[in-house]
């Protein structure tokens, strides 16, 4: 009967060809390790997201008098609302911690580089798009921090010349922040960016799999037809698609290989985000800060108004510039020279296992400069940790400078032929 169920849908839905191809039969290099983990992860993170999500707007209330007191509501009185809200706060914080170490993956091994560029403008369009997701949401807690942090952050854009003002009386939707900024940021993190944000991810799994997924080496594990002697030709059935056009080699199917690899790596990751969940939730005031807490007082502004932690680098780099509208330009220059990387480095080598000693001296500088950066934006301004805000600022955009320059003539080691251990 499920046979013939199934053979009834694929006739007019192709269900089990595209299980086969995008799934069971999708050819990963057999040399994946721990970072390619992370976009499995940051799949199950998203669902999190949108399911907590979902149950959460149950109750919630979007008005400027009600939507703290709906939080409180939820937290005291909703069957397990605490822990939907926690679940969904904390969810958000693990969403970047896996993006961010799904993006340096990506630069360790060079899977920006062709014919991934569009693959990794993708993953840009999902990291730009969950950061303004997550300002929406923070907001809508409407404590002291998510309305005196919606202050300054607005404000920025009062910085642009000549349309600064109209900008952010647009963005508001009233002259001051009010219910009506409250409201249009509920319909955008909950509709719009989610939409948005669904539709990225479909689109960057299509690209992966159509030009493959890189590995720690760098090597193409698709060859041209008819280029690959068949004693070397992976031991395994694949999807025609790939049959067809390419000889595949050093692969295996994604399942049941890496499906039950990736479930050891979603245990292991479980059992963190269950002890940050029930233990430590608000992780000392980094993923939920304390003055949010209280109700939003448009007369009483908190000690220090810091963004969340995964913004505080940004923050940072515009904190450390002392002309207000070249700091705006140079946090989103922060963003936007991501995008870019595919073009800046002109080295025909991907993976750093084979780049010279410079290049991960490089790397490193870069996780050194956007982590101290994350730490100086978390602080109160003080001169000197302005200058340390500088200096990092600094090496950060120094990194993407460096790789354009050093990368066309990068001496590099041998990079072999098939994949390795």
């Amino acid at each position: 009967m499920m046979s013939r169920l199934m053979n009834w849908i694929d006739k007019r839905l192709p269900v089990s060809n595209s299980l086969k191809l995008h799934v069971t039969q999708y050819p990963a290099p057999k040399n994946f390790n721990f970072w390619y983990l992370m976009g499995s992860l940051a799949l199950v993170v998203l669902v999190n997201q949108i399911v907590t999500g979902i149950w959460l707007t149950m109750n919630y209330d979007t008005s400027a008098t009600g939507a703290f007191a709906s939080i409180e509501y939820i937290m005291r009185d909703v069957e397990y609302g605490w822990l939907l809200r926690y679940m969904h706060s904390t969810g958000a914080s693990f969403f970047f911690i896996v993006v961010y170490l799904h993006m340096f993956r990506g630069l360790m091994y060079g899977s920006y580089q062709k014919p991934r560029e569009l693959l990794w403008v993708f993953g840009m369009l999902i990291f730009l798009v969950l950061m303004a997701e997550a300002f929406m949401g923070y907001m809508l807690p409407w404590g002291q921090m998510s309305f005196w942090g919606a202050q300054v952050i607005i404000s920025l854009f009062g910085a642009i010349p000549y349309v600064g003002d109209a900008l952010t009386t647009w963005i508001r939707g009233d002259y001051v922040i009010s219910g009506a900024t409250l409201n249009r940021f509920f319909a955008l993190h909950v509709i719009a960016l989610p939409l948005v944000l669904v539709i990225l991810v479909f689109l960057h799994i299509i690209a992966l799999h159509e030009v493959g997924s890189n590995n720690p080496d760098g090597v193409d594990t698709k060859k041209p037809k008819g280029t690959v002697p068949d004693e070397e030709k992976a031991p395994f059935e694949f999807h025609e698609r790939y049959t067809n056009k390419y000889d595949i080699v050093d692969s295996v199917p994604f399942h049941p290989y890496y499906t039950v690899k990736d479930i050891v790596g979603l245990a292991g990751f479980l059992i963190l985000f269950a002890l940050v969940l029930f233990f430590e939730p608000t992780m000392g005031g980094q993923f939920l800060e304390s003055p949010n807490f209280e109700a939003a007082d448009p007369m009483r502004t908190p000690e220090h108004i810091a963004p969340v932690w995964y913004f505080t680098p940004f923050y940072a780099i515009l904190a450390a510039v002392p002309n207000a509208v070249l700091g705006v330009v140079m946090m989103f220059l922060a963003i936007v020279v991501l995008f870019l990387v595919p073009w800046l480095d002109r080295s025909t080598v991907r993976s750093v296992r084979y780049r010279s000693g410079f290049h991960k001296a490089n790397l490193a500088l870069l996780v050194v400069s956007f982590v101290i950066l994350g730490f100086v934006g978390a602080l109160p301004p003080t001169e000197f940790w302005t200058v340390v805000g500088r200096i990092f600022t600094f090496t950060y955009f120094a990194f993407f400078v460096l790789l354009f320059i050093y990368s066309k003539n990068e001496k590099t080691k041998p990079v072999p032929e098939r994949v390795t251990k």
